[in-house]
């Protein structure tokens, strides 16, 4: 079995005697989908958090492509390679589709913020966020207001800045979060065929798109994993159905 592409190694945190993350260890692979799942207050946005850089743990290490990244900050691991997508969406409202993307490339570039508006006369960033709209289906919405964009293009924007820089893993909290029936059905086949360019580590209420786009689930109850295992595997096992996904799942 090949190294896990990214993975975390007994992440602890506590905020006064509540342990928000304890002893967690999981790991994503080449390729493939995996879900993180568990009731609010689980401990699931500490946990990316602790992922994405955004919050340091007690104890623990983060490991990106084999690369210990527990000393490095948000931008220093996106720039390493950790893609990241939110629940509520960080996207600039007022700029267009392509000045969005334009921004993750000079962030992939190291390029001062200051001057990024002379950046969209750049050619390789433009090149760069040209090719993310491209592979995302929002070439032609290249100089759309990101305000006037429907919530799944949006989020589909989100993936294609996060693509700018070159991912070696995604890590999306909630990505069907707002969206209707549809919109998630849509938005499920996307996902599922962006794990050819890189795997994804899922946080997730919509238990539909889990269950039909996951290889494997981790589940979190109480700052701790109480299992992980295939789809079948969790939908069988009694006490994540005790726990969290109830007895008529």
């Amino acid at each position: 079995m090949s190294e896990p592409v990214l993975a975390t190694q007994n992440l602890v945190k506590s905020f006064g005697a509540l342990k928000a993350t304890d002893d967690v260890s999981i790991d994503l692979r080449l390729g493939e989908i995996h879900a993180v799942i568990g009731p609010n207050g689980a401990g699931k946005s500490t946990l990316i958090s602790q992922i994405s850089g955004g919050l340091r743990p007690d104890a623990g290490r983060v490991f990106l492509d084999g690369r210990d990244v527990s000393h490095l900050g948000t931008e220093a691991r996106a720039r390493a390679g950790l893609g990241r997508t939110f629940q509520i969406s960080a996207l600039c409202m007022e700029d267009s589709v392509l000045e969005n993307a334009v921004l993750g490339a000079m962030g992939a570039e190291g390029a001062a913020w200051r001057f990024w508006r002379a950046a969209l006369k750049t050619g390789a960033l433009v090149e760069r966020a040209e090719e993310a709209l491209e592979r995302v289906g929002l070439a032609d919405e290249r100089e759309t207001r990101c305000a006037n964009l429907s919530h799944g293009q949006r989020r589909q924007l989100e993936v294609a800045v996060a693509l700018t820089l070159a991912p070696k893993a995604f890590v999306m909290d909630e990505p069907m979060a707002g969206l209707g029936a549809g919109g998630s059905k849509r938005l499920t086949g996307f996902l599922d065929g962006l794990r050819e360019q890189a795997p994804i580590l899922l946080v997730e209420h919509d238990m539909d798109a889990v269950f039909a786009l996951a290889d494997r689930i981790s589940v979190l109850v109480y700052g701790k994993v109480i299992a992980t295992g295939t789809t079948d595997e969790i939908r069988a096992s009694r006490e994540v159905r005790e726990a969290y996904l109830g007895e008529d799942a």
